[in-house]
């Protein structure tokens, strides 16, 4: 059976986390994609990148892929301030090299940091504790 109807493990921590949930389109061209696809595969993945993600105390990061339509989901600590990791991530090594590194993929202006082009989604569900 394919992994995503397995599902997928999740990291366990030792208290509660926060999570944030975004959305990007890709642009509609599959040879694009497939590249977008390869550059984040681990073994390809920018050392300083995953170091800075880290950096500014984001736990856990996934992005998932449906067509065009990317959705990442970020783990945080509860006291996680989004503003000022979002700042601080923008002026780590090699995050504009990224950025502009991902843009030719991504139906999003260029020269915008991450923050600019990912879009937090509002939660509008889930299994209610009654």
């Amino acid at each position: 059976m394919e992994e995503k109807k397995q599902g997928y493990r999740v990291q366990e921590y030792h208290g509660p986390v926060k999570r944030y949930c975004q959305t990007l389109n890709l642009k509609d061209n599959p040879d694009l994609i497939k590249e977008y696809r390869r550059r984040h595969a681990e073994e390809n993945a920018w050392p300083e990148i995953l170091k800075g993600i880290r950096e500014v105390g984001i736990l856990e990061m996934e992005i998932y892929i449906l067509g065009k339509t990317l959705f990442m989901i970020v783990e945080t600590p509860l006291d996680f301030d989004w503003d000022k990791a979002m700042a601080k991530l923008a002026t780590l090594p090699r995050q504009a090299e990224w950025e502009d590194y991902m843009a030719e993929f991504q139906d999003a202006s260029p020269g915008v940091t991450s923050d600019q082009k990912w879009k937090l989604m509002d939660r509008m569900f889930h299994l209610y504790d009654k």
